[in-house]
């Protein structure tokens, strides 16, 4: 036997070929391991964080539900890397498995976390504080204080002292009947508000899953003078929850009076920049009177139950075509999209009837035209102070016959004939606001009637609002209430001197760091001292 082992102990005895012998833990007990991992606090922040990470892409490549024509333009800009962007749901980020995955997993940890974490808190609330250590020397802030008071009344003022502090109570025995000290516990609050935080963000992840699947966005350009009806078939673009119902459209109608936009004029580093937008419009209700307000853009327009942003602005110039005998065959505001912050602006027109061919267009405005060297035009400045539009035409098949829908912005020239333009005899047709072109080839003629300006309106709504916000102030004060109240334990104890007086002994113990635990049991000694002097007066 081993000298260095106790005289007690026994060595097992194992044949030295079969190893150590490994417990077989079997389906459910792999089923508890990987529950408990799943439910660790720790999975839950490394979850939390990966999510943080899973939304990057979302801010950095456009998404089909808030911007369907910048997905369709990045696929155009970037043919090669949008196929692997859209393999992977880079652009439906925020639906997407992956995406999804992380949530749900988030979900189920941190209510794995929090239900056996309330159970337990629960217990500890009902229980009474700890009984007292038998030798307080050990603990922090040890103070040993003499006193002339009895052991009842010395109790007695502790045990209010230690309440008026905010403390839980209990007086213990430590030999036989008599009480000889008072064991107090504070804190409880700081895992009711960590538990308040948890909780919270469960809140935040159901309302933001459940409650947005109920709103819906969508887009719409309105022309100043026109008004836009709150109506399926008169969005642009929209983009339903998965619980959107048509009759959560309330119906209400947006005029767009006038638009106005201030462009700075006296800083010549930032010459022609905006600087503000200004809508001002009209608001009707049904069975309401029509009411007179203003859109800005970060201050959006509250009705209905939905929120309407002012995205962009731009021009619309109104292009009156007429046939050979002068009748009007098409007249109405084009939205040109604006290229550069000068508002060099691009547009497509397509008339598929009216005309013996079916013509389309590809239009640029200059607001402010300028000359370069080389012969082209621009615009200096984004205001419309010399405007200028040049058209290239086209006749042939637009494709709008066969069913197929088509980008408005676009024009497939596969089986169009240029008829004016650089390809073709006859020159680029410009026009100012006044000026009417006869066409080529006797198709009619053409006029620039007016120039005015559109805006792009972004009508939102989300039914989880209100919720989120009173979740996300839940989450901010379980968090400030987690980090900042300190869990503590304090106790008092009586102890008799071989004199036959007493002395009070204090010390304190903590959950956690606890910088303020020593000054906080030292200024326990000194209130318990001055009541104790009070009570003998």
């Amino acid at each position: 036997m081993d000298s260095s082992r106790p005289s007690d102990h026994f060595d097992s005895e194992q044949p030295e070929s079969k190893g150590i012998t490994q417990p077989k833990l079997g389906f459910v007990g792999y089923a508890r391991f990987f529950w408990r991992q799943l439910t660790s606090m720790r999975t839950a922040l490394f979850l939390l964080l990966l999510l943080a990470i899973a939304a990057i892409p979302g801010s950095l490549v456009p998404q089909v539900s808030s911007d369907p024509n910048g997905v369709i333009q990045y696929k155009i800009n970037n043919p090669g890397l949008s196929k692997v962007l859209e393999f992977f749901q880079v652009f439906t980020t925020y639906s997407s498995v992956w995406f999804s995955a992380i949530y749900l997993l988030l979900f189920i940890s941190l209510i794995g976390c929090v239900i056996p974490r309330t159970k337990h808190h629960l217990l500890a609330l009902l229980a009474k504080p700890p009984k007292t250590p038998a030798r307080l020397e050990r603990l922090v802030g040890f103070s040993s204080e003499g006193t002339e008071a009895d052991a009842a009344t010395a109790l007695e003022t502790a045990r209010a002292v230690l309440r008026k502090q905010g403390y839980r109570t209990e007086v213990y025995a430590s030999t036989g009947m008599t009480p000889d000290s008072v064991s107090a516990e504070r804190g409880y609050l700081r895992e009711t508000g960590n538990l308040v935080f948890h909780t919270a963000l469960i809140g935040v992840l159901v309302t933001v899953g459940i409650g947005g699947g109920f709103g819906y966005t969508g887009q719409k350009v309105v022309v100043e003078g026109k008004a836009f009806a709150n109506v399926l078939g008169n969005y642009d673009s929209f983009n339903p929850g998965r619980f959107f119902s048509e009759s959560a459209l309330v119906p209400y109608s947006v005029q767009v009076d006038k638009f106005t936009p201030v462009y700075e004029e006296n800083n010549f580093n930032a010459y022609g920049q905006a600087i503000d937008y200004t809508a001002n419009v009209t608001t009707t209700m049904r069975g309401e009177q029509p009411q007179k307000r203003v859109l800005k853009v970060n201050s959006p327009l509250e009705i209905g139950g939905t929120q309407v942003y002012l995205l962009g602005n731009g021009y619309a110039p109104v292009l009156t075509f007429r046939d050979p005998k002068g009748a009007i065959v098409w007249s109405q505001p084009t939205p040109f999209l604006p290229q550069d912050a000068k508002l060099t602006s691009l547009g497509v027109i397509k008339i598929p009837d009216g005309l013996s061919q079916q013509l389309g267009m590809i239009g640029f405005l200059y607001p402010t035209t300028d000359q370069l060297a080389s012969g082209a035009l621009a615009s200096s400045h984004p205001d419309l102070r010399a405007p200028t539009v040049t058209l290239e035409m086209y006749t042939g098949d637009l494709g709008l016959n066969d069913g197929i829908a088509r980008n408005a912005y676009t024009l497939n020239l596969t089986h169009l004939t240029q008829i004016a333009g650089r390809k073709s005899a006859a020159p680029t047709i410009k026009l100012t606001i006044g000026d009417r072109v006869e066409l080529p080839n006797g198709i009619g003629s053409i006029e620039l009637t007016a120039i005015p300006r559109f805006v792009s309106l972004d009508v939102h709504r989300d039914p989880s609002q209100a919720w989120v916000l009173v979740f996300a102030i839940l989450v901010l004060a379980g968090l400030l209430t987690s980090l900042f109240i300190p869990r503590r334990r304090v106790w008092v104890k009586v102890v008799s001197t071989t004199s036959g007086g007493i002395r009070l002994e204090y010390a304190g113990l903590a959950r956690g760091e606890d910088p303020g635990l020593e000054a906080a049991v030292a200024d326990i000694v000194q209130k318990h001292a001055q009541q104790l002097s009070l009570r003998l007066k």
